[in-house]
């Protein structure tokens, strides 16, 4: 089996030929390691090799797993799973990133409770692009006015948009979802400049970062190509 530090390699690789071929600068993508499910000393593996960003779904896994890297350096942590309301304190105090703000109850509450000591949140807006009912994020139609009520408030940085559609439709559609977030980015930042830096499309995972990096991502969440399948899926925390 490859090693952890392999398939860092091999990843970065795909990035940086997807990114040559979309004509972007060579560090205008960044890997985020979704380490959801993973012990810690996979994570320490990831390190070694030079990965820094990694982001975790589950609250009280990752603050685990906070607590057992403190020793590490420069490490980013970003929540990228649902976020409940009663648990976003913790969020607020532990994490450098949120992808998953998709209510402005939510986004409120993370911005109190931000400690006045760390620098704004960094906030993604997540998109529901696929219209489900079953699906968190807010729809295309809510963006606007979600991303002024958030880009108002103090203790929090909007910094893009967040989607996932489905991975199962073919490339063409998938590439139209990936297109229709850079759209709506650019639309924000043409109305609402005054929002926050909205520099930040995070999008693309294993199988489709190549498709996500030709339409403007500038975060891929990649868990399976870095660490293998997953093992059984343990009652959230």
């Amino acid at each position: 089996m490859s090693s952890i530090a392999d398939n860092i390699g091999s990843v970065t690789r795909r990035i940086q030929k997807a990114t040559l071929a979309a004509g972007r600068a060579p560090d205008s993508v960044h890997l985020l390691a979704v380490s959801k499910t993973r012990p810690a000393e996979d994570l320490r593996a990831a390190y070694r090799a030079g990965q820094r960003a990694f982001g975790e779904n589950y609250l009280q896994e990752a603050l685990d797993k906070i607590d057992a890297l403190a020793d590490l350096p420069d490490l980013d942590w970003h929540f990228i799973g649902p976020i409940q309301s009663n648990k976003t304190r913790p969020i607020a105090e532990a994490f450098a990133w949120v992808h998953s703000v998709d209510r402005l109850k939510i986004a409120r509450r993370l911005s109190e409770q931000r400690p006045a000591d760390q620098p704004p949140l960094n906030v993604c807006l997540q998109v529901n692009i696929d219209n489900e009912d079953s699906k968190a994020g807010c729809r295309l139609a809510e963006l606007a006015e979600l991303a002024a009520g958030v880009g108002a408030l103090p203790g929090l940085s909007l910094r893009g948009l967040m989607v996932i559609p489905d991975p199962d439709q073919p490339e063409d559609q998938l590439r139209a979802r990936f297109r229709a977030m850079a759209d709506a980015l650019a639309e924000l930042r043409r109305t609402q400049p005054e929002a926050g830096p909205l520099d930040t499309l995070s999008m693309g995972m294993s199988g489709d970062l190549e498709a996500a990096i030709a339409e403007g991502a500038t975060w891929v969440r990649v868990g399976t190509a870095l660490f293998g399948a997953r093992p059984p899926k343990a009652p959230p925390r």
